[in-house]
């Protein structure tokens, strides 16, 4: 199908974006890689009467280095994330996350800060976001304010973002030494995920000294998994002592409930390694 008719705009700094959506008004969508939203213009799913395009805004891109935590810019790559060494040795759980999106071709051209902005609950980066504690960097025309990842995400395909703001990056705090490890199920390869389990754990002489833990497609948005991280902490690194945690995993469906249990016990027990 053919999207409805559009205003294609391309806007050359963060503030000429920030103005063209205040003026535009609410039906105006922004546009990052496109993968998610080219497809819904496509079937009319959605039909904005503009388009604002940050492919442009390359001060968007990018993993930093900010001290105790990673700035990772709204407009990178999965790409790139899987490839960068910051990401690889402070936040692990995010490189093996990216290793399950879609495929290659997606991931050269969707962005981080455009998964989260799209909030499907089935889509692998914001359970993630939420197990690490990510911070949400926004730019609107009041100027620019921060939201945790637990306040971001509202409902299905809903963010904390107004209609005349734009992400600007992501703040992660440093996971250095963490083992991580992502389990997912979904019914063939490069699919949404049915449940999913992002896992981060620090083990010191054996025993768990911190969890975190966040399931994938569970509900309207990520959901924490703060009993199985309580559960975890001051017990031996053994496959006894997760797999009780692990049973405390919860969703509210019979169904998801076990997937979740069964999943949470598979990547605690690889993310100890």
């Amino acid at each position: 199908m053919i999207p409805a008719e559009f205003k294609y705009l391309f806007p050359s700094t963060v503030d000429e974006a920030v103005r063209m959506l205040a003026e535009e008004g609410e039906d105006a969508k922004v546009i990052a890689g496109g993968q998610s939203l080219v497809p819904v213009l496509r079937m009319r799913l959605a039909a904005p009467t503009a388009l604002i395009d940050i492919g442009g805004l390359t001060e968007l891109t990018g993993v930093r280095d900010d001290g105790d935590s990673l700035l990772i810019g709204a407009m990178t790559t999965h790409y790139e994330v899987q490839r960068d060494h910051l990401i690889h040795d402070h936040a692990l759980l995010l490189k093996l996350v990216t290793d399950t999106v879609a495929d290659p071709q997606i991931r050269h051209r969707g962005t981080f800060g455009g998964s989260l902005c799209h909030a499907d609950p089935a889509g692998d980066l914001l359970a993630p976001a939420l197990a690490l504690d990510a911070v949400m960097i926004i730019a609107g025309p009041s100027g620019r304010r921060e939201v945790s990842a637990s306040e971001f995400f509202v409902d299905y395909f809903t963010t904390a973002l107004a209609p005349d703001e734009i992400l600007l990056d992501v703040r992660v705090p440093k996971y250095t030494g963490w083992g991580a490890h992502y389990e997912k199920l979904n019914r063939v390869a490069q699919a949404w995920s049915i449940v999913a389990v992002a896992a981060a754990v620090r083990v010191s002489d054996g025993v768990i000294a911190a969890a975190r833990v966040g399931l994938t497609n569970v509900g309207s948005g990520p959901v924490r998994a703060v009993e199985v991280e309580s559960a975890l902490v001051g017990l031996p690194a053994t496959a006894e002592s997760i797999s009780a945690a692990a049973g405390r995993a919860s969703t509210g469906d019979g169904y998801k409930d076990n997937l979740a249990r069964v999943l949470t016990g598979r990547a605690l027990t690889a993310a100890v390694g």
